[in-house]
């Protein structure tokens, strides 16, 4: 092959490494292995995991922390197991390229009955279309660049998944090699309705006695941080954030008053969310547990309503506005208030759990969920990711205030239990010098936890509490009926099953207290099984039964 021509397997992996892709999570399959051949020999790093489930939920952890991740399955069988995984990374957005390794070109026209397919052989693509943003069937070395180029450009435009098939021959087809990869480029705001759209929300905000911001997802997803932060701190209005956009900024923010979940909301943060004449809503996603069941009670009225590319005041829509032009623009035009006037309660001064020096272990009361968690708010160190798994661990961490620095990671939107063991996966492998922590319940942990496995061969070194509350407690709350008993594992020592130190098998607040000293000190995976009650769970996680048990009509 001549030398400035390379495969078409060889394309793509420079352009994975080119936009951010170090590693690559999989499972292999005969009409994949010849582009894994390929990943072995060159700079992108090949996590191979359980399943194909775990690798789509490891790349999305990878990509929450990295920017972007990606996942390679066999054809039909392999990918279609990893299709959940994906349709949560389309649901929250999260950029994720899929890779699937397909039968060659000449079956492909052939279409015989072939193992791992469906007897049509467009179906899995088909699937894929519907839960990723781009997608293309890469059928020669002429094409391919250009098509791995377009569909890569879109995973990063729209921050969701995308899909690239290449069958098996396809691989080692020559192309051109690859320049400098073309990043998309963010459409620029109509001006005049960003003019017009800045001007009305400034007006409303300077009239306003008592306002408030409201900071959710998309200003992670869309990495608006930095953008946030100067409009706090020109304005020195406080803001809340929702469950999906948690550690949007640092929770000790002085301005940062606390989680708002509509009436499931701490009792201050109720009253200060009502007290506001006008809030301003950036990036807010309005889900069912973002909201609190829906009752946030933001009436058009006194609601500024900012998303990607609109902007909503009152019966007023101005399109063509984006998300970033419109922060920037109110950034430029509204004045500093004091903080005396807003009424401002620091969260890391009030929050439900935070660090108390008050706290003092009693070492033979049996643990709690509150305990549990008011421990450890003072256990998490800077600079931590922390995942919690949909139900008890995350209504929990939730409320739990955040050390500085800490990246918080819960698919409260998708909600796929299990989602965070391979999450944690992906999250480790991206920030190794990273504090990684899991709370996982037990019945989420049986989906998927076999990737404890992946994690000790790996040598990464997250602390993963298991809350061990015997059974779906997440489902009991809804109502409890035999469906939501579990078979009763002896979860810490699967560590060692799988190869790893032993775990800690946690009844007690002492005992808890001789586990968090030897995960403090270790540089290994650290295993903490928590027992607890079995309806031993926040208010919210209730009152969030209590709704869909009337939303799907069930009796107690």
């Amino acid at each position: 092959m001549q030398r400035d021509l390379i495969t078409v397997g060889e394309y793509l992996l420079l352009r994975l490494k080119q936009i951010g892709v170090d590693h690559l999570f999989g499972v292999p399959g005969d009409f994949v292995l010849g582009f894994l051949n390929q990943v072995l020999e060159s700079d992108i790093v090949w996590i191979g995991t359980c399943n194909e489930l775990n690798a789509a939920y490891a790349a999305d952890g990878y990509a929450r922390i990295r920017g972007i991740g990606a996942v390679c399955t066999t054809y039909g069988v392999g990918e279609l197991s990893a299709i959940n995984g994906v349709a949560g990374a389309f649901a929250e957005r999260v950029p994720v390229v899929v890779i699937t390794g397909s039968p060659s070109t000449k079956t492909l026209e052939s279409r015989p009955l072939l193992h791992h397919t469906l007897g049509d052989l467009r179906i899995p693509m088909a699937m894929y279309e519907r839960v990723t943003v781009a997608s293309a069937l890469l059928l020669s070395g002429e094409t391919a660049p250009a098509e791995i180029d377009r569909v890569l450009s879109a995973c990063i435009a729209a921050q969701q998944p995308v899909y690239l098939s290449l069958p098996s021959d396809v691989v080692r087809m020559p192309c051109a090699r690859p320049g400098a990869f073309p990043f998309p480029v963010a459409a620029p705001s109509d001006p005049a309705a960003l003019a017009e759209a800045v001007e009305e929300a400034a007006t409303r905000l300077e009239a306003a006695r008592l306002p408030l911001i409201l900071g959710d997802v998309e200003l992670v997803r869309f990495k608006l941080q930095h953008e946030f932060a100067a409009l706090l701190d020109k304005t020195g209005f406080p803001y809340v954030s929702m469950m999906l956009g948690k550690t949007v900024l640092d929770e000790h923010h002085p301005q940062f008053i606390g989680l708002f979940e509509g009436d499931r909301s701490r009792p201050a943060v109720v009253r200060r969310v009502a007290a506001a004449e006008a809030v301003l809503q950036l990036g807010a996603w309005m889900t069912d547990f973002n909201t609190g069941g829906f009752t946030t009670h933001l009436d058009d009225g006194r609601t500024i309503r900012a998303n990607l590319r609109s902007v909503q005041i009152g019966h007023h829509r101005y399109d063509g506005v984006s998300l970033r032009d419109f922060i920037v623009g109110l950034t430029t035009r509204l004045g500093h208030r004091g903080r005396e006037t807003l009424d401002v309660a620091s969260a890391s001064a009030c929050g439900v759990h935070r660090p108390d020096p008050a706290y003092r272990a009693d070492p033979m009361r049996t643990l709690t969920i509150k305990r549990l968690f008011d421990r450890v708010s003072a256990f998490l160190k800077p600079g931590s990711i922390v995942l919690a798994e949909t139900g008890v661990s995350l209504f929990s961490a939730a409320e739990t205030l955040m050390p500085e620095g800490a990246t918080f990671i819960g698919q409260t939107f998708y909600g796929s239990i299990g989602y965070t063991v391979g999450a944690t996966l992906g999250a480790a492998i991206a920030a190794p010098d990273r504090p990684v922590v899991l709370f996982v319940g037990d019945g989420s942990f049986q989906v998927t936890g076999q990737e404890l496995s992946t994690m000790i061969r790996n040598g990464v070194a997250p602390v993963i509490f298991v809350l061990n509350n015997d059974g779906y407690t997440i489902e009991r709350v809804i109502v409890d009926r035999a469906y939501n008993d579990l078979q009763p594992w002896r979860y810490h020592e699967l560590p060692v099953v799988y190869g790893g130190a032993p775990g800690f098998d946690v009844r007690t607040e002492g005992e808890l207290e001789a586990a968090l000293t030897a995960a403090g000190a270790a540089r290994r995976l650290v295993f903490i099984e928590v027992h607890t009650g079995r309806m031993d769970c926040p208010e919210a996680l209730r009152e969030a039964g209590a709704s869909m048990a009337r939303a799907n009509q069930l009796d107690a």
